[in-house]
């Protein structure tokens, strides 16, 4: 029974293959469109690459192109509005800065280059005409297809999965030869998700704020000799990272976009205006590279202490920063977020002289002062209610505030002003007894020792305030910042900055050699109450500037915490390391010590061993103290440095952070003195320090505070 059953189900076997294999047929025969992507042209290093867009953008762009909107120039704006496409021309064009224009393409065949194995699009034309061949090729089921390209090239349709390309005929005739004699055939794809290319998905339309980046000297801006566009491009890509590490949960509420971050380049209209000319004319032949690399980049700190050049360098940053600020408001007009600025290297020394010289509208002073005289004068008011209210005096309340008396104005009163006002005689007798006792408690406090006779009300000058003032002429220790700045006209910005961020930077360098030695702790910039310092341990121009605002006290830069919310191992082996060799040595001396004294001791009688052994507790009691100090110390000093006063140039928040340098990094410094000044663009802990902060002034904050943070 079992062989007959198999015997009956073995011919249904055939005719299921048979059915399977037509409905792969038809599926085969059945023709699909293919699907677009645009790309742009991009040169790299002297080689043409053709970079994706976006598939936010590339679908924007086929919406306009099926639109047939594109024989009208239509402009379609990309990369999060700062490149525009011109349909018509098929060209992109930077919106902010100058940028050779790419040519732009509807990209749907590729074919494999010779170089770097990247796949090259076929022009629009040819792509149509592929396709065309491929549509009929698939619905007749008649393979072999040969097409010849403009360029005399050869395209082979052998079957779906197998298409190839050939080079051009090498010969002069016009007949030429197989295409099998053509060398090494080049693969053909069809449609952008067989070539596996990188398509990145956009970037949020909403854009949060705006921050506008300040390079430092020369043309070239990292180690790999890029522009400030191309460092600034990589920043802004880390920070769209960050945002989806580490503010997942605002962005799935859309309580939050993006933060923008556009360039501004002052080197090159530095160096157009005739100077390179100049010293040319001057610099010696020999060692030429050098001498150049010099005149392009170490003498624009030379230019910036000049004041010919400097006038040119402040008017070029301050008027580039307002030209881009309006023109990103023309293009957002929905925009409602603030404006920040970052300065790397001697970009940062140029904002921080910008900012210690702009001023405030006049207007906004007299608000801001008519306010405190308010807040001042309703201050004195309540103060006089509450005497009142001591005195047992509150029904006359209302006519100490009808009469807009305050604390300073009822100690100025006399009898007769009282009587004046309507206050009954025994009252008056209860107010005038209050002023004298309080005039005597102050006359009194006034003459003791120690005190000077100021009234407690009014605060001391920053002279006072300082323990180490005297009266030789060290009481002008406060020098103004802009001390010894070059003699020029600062120009004033449209905005008011929010932060100034700035990357390893030479300007608490730059004040030290001005003449200014400390900076008065009641100090902040006229229109920006931010300041963050952040560099790298190793940066060899970057300073710090706490211990110009607090030079009595020693303590260490804030260390930013690694972006995974972690310290970096290294750093906690080291720690572990030295901790461990302090309560070796502790120990060790602790024990040398007992040893020595247990030697040198004189034997003493047996009717005082009772306070012999509490002398020795006593003894052990004390140099047990050094051995539990080295552990109580990392926390203290960690508690302390976070609590330390450093004045309102920060809004009384710290201003030094110091990076974690990378394991490699910490086996010798000074090989990686120059790239640690350079390490910035792509820094994951500098950028989420920037968005942390931006992203605080809004009342958002991360979604896991990380470790040592502030």
């Amino acid at each position: 029974m079992s062989a007959r059953e198999q015997q009956q189900a073995q011919p249904p076997q055939p005719a299921a293959a048979a059915a399977s294999e037509a409905a792969e047929l038809d599926a085969a025969n059945r023709y699909e469109a293919v699907l677009p992507h645009w790309f742009y042209c991009k040169v790299m290093d002297s080689r043409e690459r053709w970079i994706p867009f976006s598939t936010q953008d590339s679908e924007r762009l086929e919406e306009a192109h099926g639109s047939g909107r594109d024989k009208d120039d239509l402009v379609v704006p990309t990369s999060g509005g700062r490149y525009d496409v011109h349909l018509k021309k098929r060209q992109r064009v930077a919106v902010y800065w100058e940028e050779e224009v790419s040519e732009v393409r509807r990209c749907t065949w590729f074919y494999k280059g010779d170089k770097d194995n990247k796949y090259i699009p076929y022009s629009e034309t040819f792509s149509e005409e592929l396709e065309e061949a491929y549509m009929i090729a698939v619905t007749l089921d008649e393979w072999k297809k040969k097409l010849e390209s403009p360029n005399r090239e050869i395209i082979i349709l052998h079957n779906p999965k197998l298409m190839v390309h050939y080079h051009p005929v090498a010969t002069s005739d016009d007949w030429g030869s197989t295409p099998t004699e053509q060398g090494r055939p080049r693969t053909v794809k069809r449609g952008v998700e067989n070539i596996a290319a990188e398509i990145p998905n956009g970037e949020p339309l909403q854009i949060d704020h705006l921050v506008f980046v300040v390079h430092g000297i020369g043309p070239a801006c990292d180690i790999r000799f890029r522009s400030i566009v191309q460092c600034v491009n990589d920043f802004r890509n880390v920070s769209l990272s960050m945002l989806q590490a580490h503010f997942k949960k605002a962005q799935e509420q859309q309580q939050i976009g993006r933060v923008e971050f556009l360039p501004v380049n002052w080197h090159s209209s530095l160096h157009s205006t005739g100077v390179d000319v100049d010293l040319e004319r001057i610099t010696l032949p020999s060692i030429n590279r050098l001498r150049h690399f010099i005149n392009d980049t170490i003498l624009d700190v030379f230019f910036y202490n000049s004041s010919t050049y400097c006038q040119t360098i402040v008017d070029t940053v301050a008027s580039e920063m307002n030209r881009l600020y309006q023109l990103f408001l023309q293009r957002n007009p929905l925009f409602k977020g603030g404006v920040s600025i970052a300065g790397h290297s001697l970009g940062s020394l140029i904002l921080f002289d910008l900012l210690t010289n702009q001023k405030a509208a006049p207007e906004e002073d007299e608000h801001s002062e008519e306010g405190s005289r308010t807040t001042s004068s309703n201050r004195g008011i309540e103060e006089v209610k509450e005497i009142l209210q001591k005195l047992e005096l509150s029904e006359y309340c209302d006519v100490f505030e009808k009469e807009k008396m305050d604390r300073q104005a009822l100690f100025l009163c006399t009898e007769k002003n009282l009587k004046e006002m309507g206050i009954p005689l025994g009252p008056r007798m209860k107010i005038l007894h209050y002023i004298s006792s309080k005039r005597e408690m102050q006359d009194q406090s006034a003459a003791a020792p120690g005190h000077s006779g100021e009234r407690g009300a009014e605060p001391a000058s920053p002279s006072q305030r300082d323990p180490d003032s005297t009266d030789d002429g060290k009481n002008c220790q406060y020098r103004d910042v802009g001390l010894g700045q070059v003699s020029a006209n600062y120009p004033q910005l449209n905005y008011k900055p929010t932060i100034f961020f700035a990357f390893g930077s030479p300007i608490g360098m730059f004040l030290t050699v001005r003449g200014v030695k400390r900076i008065n702790p009641n100090y902040s910039l006229p229109t920006c109450k931010g300041f963050f310092n952040i560099f790298h341990p190793f940066d060899p121009v970057a300073y710090r500037i706490e211990p110009m605002i607090v030079p009595d006290l020693e303590f260490e830069p804030m260390l930013l915490p690694h972006h995974k919310g972690r310290k970096r191992m290294h750093l906690e082996l080291k720690e572990g390391l030295t901790r461990m060799s302090v309560d070796l040595k502790n120990n060790l001396l602790g024990s040398l010590r007992v040893a020595w004294q247990s030697f040198t001791r004189a034997p003493l009688p047996a009717v005082e061993a009772a306070s012999t052994d509490a002398e020795a507790e006593a003894e052990a009691s004390v140099e047990k103290q050094p051995d539990t100090k080295p552990d109580e110390t990392p926390t203290a000093v960690k508690e302390e440095a976070s609590l330390i006063n450093v004045g309102r140039l920060n809004g009384g928040n710290r201003i030094d952070y110091v990076l974690q340098e990378k394991p490699i990094e910490s086996f010798n410094e000074y090989l990686f003195a120059l790239q640690g000044h350079l390490c910035y663009w792509e820094s994951e802990d500098t950028v989420l320090l920037v968005l942390k902060e931006i992203y605080q002034t809004q009342g958002i904050t991360l979604d896991q505070p990380l470790p040592g943070s502030q």
